[in-house]
């Protein structure tokens, strides 16, 4: 059995994988941090945990933290994952970090976007963690960097286009919303019951939400030049789930290829990528508490647009789903290990 640790185990993420852990044939949970939780058990903080996670929060130091496990999940706020993570790999430690310190390639760009960075020498050999991509990558890493929930929904639905030249990068928009534990755990006037039921807006507006540099950085590798895109997130009434609606131009060779049976081929093989029947568009409520993912194209011939829709949930396949089939590859494991359970459904 495989000795895992999660740092960071209070927030929605933390939960997730406790969850989810729980469930795998592979692994045994043997610490979780928490310093405001420090010495309660895990399943008084979250009670869904009773009776399926028997372990203590703790506030251990680094070295402590290190013997006790082999394999960690750093689910931690970023620039906290920076001053945890290079001493974990330093003790020999596999690790999936969900913050978003090491999925931007280029140092310069993620101070743009977020603060300086502390150990930039490993964001060269991170592999960022969207297995549909970058499984063989995966496989072989030390350090994952586990991708941002909107970048999850709006990569997958737009690689294949974009790897086979058929909508015009520059007429691509992205819009995107949210239910509200994308926000995270912590208290937070925006994200009250009163501030956000019967209401729907857009935040972030105007090119300033720090996923896009990760989302173009991702779509910029499969179409091979860069991309630069619109996207608006938007914030719903609803406690979890992403539905992702992109607008792009076809191009010639676009128009004239079957996008349908393009998608099912591209994913037919993927457990975890569900290309829905045309015209049958994705909804978050088929894909609550699971690792899927379902895309769905349409053409619009009035405009020669394509619309390509894609619905995850942001805490499975958008955090901690998505990290646990990262686990699973860099350790051996069945990549489906723990992870096949159904969406909840209603």
């Amino acid at each position: 059995m495989l000795r895992v640790g999660i740092v960071g185990a209070s927030g929605y993420t933390g939960v997730e994988l406790a969850r989810l852990l729980a469930g795998h044939p592979e692994i045994h949970l043997t610490v979780a941090t928490s310093r405001q939780y420090a010495g309660k058990l895990l399943a008084e903080v979250f009670p869904n945990l009773r009776k399926r996670v028997d372990i203590r929060c703790e506030n251990p130091t680094i070295e402590e933290l290190i013997d006790q496990a082999d394999f960690f999940f750093t689910a931690v706020p970023h620039k906290t994952a920076m001053d945890i993570v290079p001493r974990l790999l330093a003790a020999g430690k596999k690790v999936v970090d969900l913050s978003a310190d090491y999925r931007i390639h280029d140092p310069a760009v993620y101070q743009a976007w977020y603060q300086e960075h502390t150990s930039p020498q490993f964001l060269a050999e991170a592999a960022y963690g969207l297995p549909e991509l970058y499984r063989d990558q995966i496989r072989t890493a030390r350090l994952t960097a586990n991708p941002g929930c909107y970048p999850t929904s709006a990569i997958l639905a737009l690689a294949p286009l974009l790897r086979e030249g058929l909508i015009d990068p520059a007429t691509l928009i992205i819009d995107s919303k949210s239910g509200t534990s994308g926000a995270g755990r912590a208290a937070n006037v925006g994200t009250l019951f009163c501030e956000v039921n019967d209401g729907f807006k857009p935040y972030k507006v105007g090119g300033t939400h720090r996923h896009i540099p990760e989302i173009e950085q991702e779509l910029s590798a499969a179409a091979g030049a860069p991309v630069t895109v619109s996207f608006t997130p938007h914030l719903l009434p609803i406690s979890r789930g992403i539905l992702s609606t992109m607008y792009a131009a076809l191009t010639s060779a676009g128009h004239g290829t079957d996008l349908q049976a393009l998608y099912e081929a591209i994913y037919a093989d993927e457990p975890f990528v569900r290309v829905l029947p045309a015209g049958v568009p994705p909804a978050t409520q088929h894909v609550r508490g699971s690792n899927c993912c379902d895309i769905s194209l349409q053409k619009d011939q009035r405009t020669g647009r394509l619309i390509v829709m894609s619905a995850i949930d942001n805490i499975v396949k958008g955090a901690s789903g998505q990290a646990v089939q990262n686990m699973n590859l860099m350790n051996g494991f069945p990549e489906t290990a723990g992870l096949m359970g159904a969406p909840l459904f209603p």
